[in-house]
């Protein structure tokens, strides 16, 4: 599960830092590569993802767009199609369903539409989940919407070297990929990240704590508290608790994810998307297809609930947290 990497030395850097890296290779490497978006260049992005980067690479390859996200993600479409390979950011995954005609209707089926004649080798970058007390369609996470569409990758990374390596692996794609950046996550998390260029493969789980008892598979912003519940678990009852990211929900890693099921015998999935048609439902149905016969407890999901993301006064209260991770360990544990 580790990724493909050719470098050794290594600087401390935040999730942030490392996808501005991630590009600033990706530039430098390919003439091809442009990077596109609103603000992406004199603001450097709203995040500060692309700072730099405009002067560095020049406003021909690095564009600040209207304010138009069917036109963003379509105008990278094209370019792709004409042997470029863009970059393009949405500010924040909210702003996606504008974009999704593109993704879905366009960029996903190109290669079957055309019998492989023509590919979208685009990648769509955008910040998403709650925790930073945004407005409204500021929090969302809408991974079903794409994970749900044959033809689209999508990765979600949870450190800074994840970020970087699966960027770049999006990068050298030949189809679609969208890339969800907790950002959550984006300052709050600092790392070791290899240096120069390196790819993280698409596809493939990252382990993050073995464990025998019970087992939480998590993705991006959940990492951190699925972590800490683990630890809770060990602390407070005396269990071994694994934590496994997923890091790629399109596709899913369902070796992983049958290992870990059929080596613990109950299984956790936390995620901050609803609970209805969420991706844990999708999880728990590999947990069913791969190890149904190892299986001592139902599966359990911890999510957020069926209503849209709301103000932020509410919102600690509405993103799962250490201990909901935490009793739904417990319960799966005590469950005959």
């Amino acid at each position: 599960m580790s990724g493909t990497r050719s470098a050794a030395a290594s600087r401390e850097l935040t999730l942030l830092q490392a996808i501005t890296e991630a590009m600033a290779i990706a530039l430098e490497r390919d003439p091809k590569v442009l990077v596109l978006g609103e603000d992406v260049g004199r603001n450097g992005g709203v995040f500060r993802a692309t700072d730099g980067l405009q002067a560095r690479f020049g406003e021909e390859r690095v564009v600040d767009t209207p304010l138009a996200e069917s036109g963003i993600v379509g105008a990278a479409i094209g370019l792709a199609t004409y042997g470029f390979r863009p970059i393009a950011e949405i500010q924040f995954m909210g702003f996606l369903y504008p974009a999704l005609d593109q993704l879905i209707s366009h960029a996903s089926r190109l290669r079957a539409r055309s019998r492989g004649r023509y590919a979208a080798p685009v990648v769509v970058r955008m910040p998403y989940g709650g925790g930073v007390r945004a407005p409204e369609l500021h929090s969302e996470s809408a991974e079903a919407h794409v994970a749900h569409t044959p033809g689209l990758k999508l990765v979600v990374p949870s450190t800074p070297a994840d970020a970087k390596g699966l960027l770049l692996a999006a990068v050298e794609e030949p189809d679609p990929v969208i890339v969800m950046e907790p950002m959550r996550l984006y300052r709050s998390v600092r790392g070791h990240v290899p240096e120069g260029h390196y790819t993280t493969p698409i596809g493939q789980a990252r382990v993050v704590r073995e464990g025998d008892d019970a087992v939480v598979f998590c993705w991006g912003a959940m990492v951190p508290p699925a972590l800490q519940a683990a630890r809770l678990a060990q602390e407070r009852d005396g269990r071994s608790v694994a934590v496994v990211d997923l890091r790629s929900l399109a596709p899913l890693d369902r070796a992983a994810i049958g290992e870990w099921a059929r080596r613990t015998g109950r299984v956790v999935v936390a995620h901050e998307a609803p609970l209805t048609a969420g991706l844990g439902a999708e999880v728990v149905a590999v947990v069913n297809e791969e190890a149904f016969w190892y299986l001592e407890a139902p599966p359990a999901r911890v999510t957020g609930p069926d209503a849209p993301f709301p103000y932020f006064s509410l919102e600690d209260w509405y993103l799962p947290d250490a201990e909901r991770i935490y009793r739904a360990i417990a319960d799966v544990v005590r469950a005959v």
